[in-house]
């Protein structure tokens, strides 16, 4: 039988008949008239090339065809019902789905230690995987399903991927607490570095790509300076521990320079222009956004990380 030519709607009409034995009982459990429940059955019996029902008193009996369709059928029918049924309500304590989140080192320091604490308290039964971001490929990587979502900066999207702002970061300069060009400038913490001394020290460049500019250097040249970028890494920790083992400085999320700070011996000091602020975006293939789990880790981390907005909204 060739089913591209038969209207599946008529086997919910022969699970009825098989269940209630008369075309009347049979219209009232689907909602049809009796009528069109009959010119369905001539139907069923050209497609299907049997008699199906023959009238025995005042009920229908089943052909010996027709009986043998009746569990089988029902069966599918159910299972049908189940799966256009949509999952049952998610419950993150009763979780085990698996999800790889793509970001860089910012979100390993920033947002994993919490999300962990609160995957503990809400889902520990849910395992998450931060693996590093693909340079100029962070999209596609949602294709594959090599990542189920990625911590992104904000970059055009196809309409198959759908984002969500996260926020946005300021930048601040950080160096090592001993620096000596800074000290003899009388440079103490959260000061704004002249423009002269910030552009003829060395600066560490975080670039996943291997790019040497970046927006502080357009920053800088619309006032017709530029800085000396004298290294490139692709981790803000090798930043930032470069700087701290050197007379080097760098620029990093304002976030993560007040967090890192501390325990690598890092003063923190204000830019000498200007820096347009870094928007994160959270992106993620459109085919995730009803699923249950993946919609709840998201508000999950949209809770954890929007907090990290230190340029106010504005």
């Amino acid at each position: 039988m060739n089913l591209s030519g038969f209207d599946l709607n008529l086997l919910k009409v022969l699970d009825a008949l098989l269940q209630e034995k008369t075309t009347v009982r049979a219209g009232e459990r689907l909602g049809l008239s009796q009528p069109a429940v009959s010119a369905a059955l001539r139907r069923l019996r050209l497609s299907l090339g049997d008699e199906l029902f023959f009238r025995h008193g005042q009920k229908l009996e089943p052909t010996v065809f027709a009986k043998s369709l009746e569990d089988p059928l029902r069966n599918h029918l159910e299972q049908l019902s189940v799966l256009l049924r949509g999952p049952d309500p998610f419950d993150p304590a009763k979780s085990t789905a698996r999800f790889r989140i793509s970001g860089s080192d910012f979100f390993a320091e920033l947002l994993m230690p919490d999300l962990a604490a609160r995957l503990s308290e809400r889902a520990p039964g849910m395992k998450i995987h931060l693996v590093d971001l693909v340079p100029d490929n962070h999209v596609d990587t949602l294709v594959d399903y090599r990542v189920d979502l990625a911590l992104v900066p904000a970059l055009p999207l196809p309409d198959w991927v759908q984002s969500r702002p996260m926020f946005r970061s300021s930048f601040a300069v950080i160096a090592r607490k001993d620096h000596p060009r800074l000290q003899r400038a009388g440079l103490e913490p959260g000061d704004k570095i002249p423009i002269d001394l910030f552009c003829d020290l060395g600066h560490v460049l975080f670039s996943p790509e291997g790019n040497s500019r970046a927006m502080a250097d357009d920053a800088l040249a619309t006032v017709g300076r530029e800085r000396r970028v004298v290294m490139t890494l692709p981790v803000f920790s090798g930043v930032y521990r470069a700087v701290a083992g050197s007379d080097l400085i760098a620029l990093l999320p304002t976030q993560l320079a007040h967090h890192v700070a501390p325990a690598t011996g890092l003063n923190v000091y204000q830019p000498p222009m200007q820096v347009e602020p870094a928007e994160i975006i959270m992106i993620w293939n459109r085919r995730s956004t009803a699923d249950p789990a993946h919609a709840w880790l998201r508000e999950e981390i949209a809770g954890l990380v929007e907090p990290l907005d230190v340029t106010g909204g504005d």
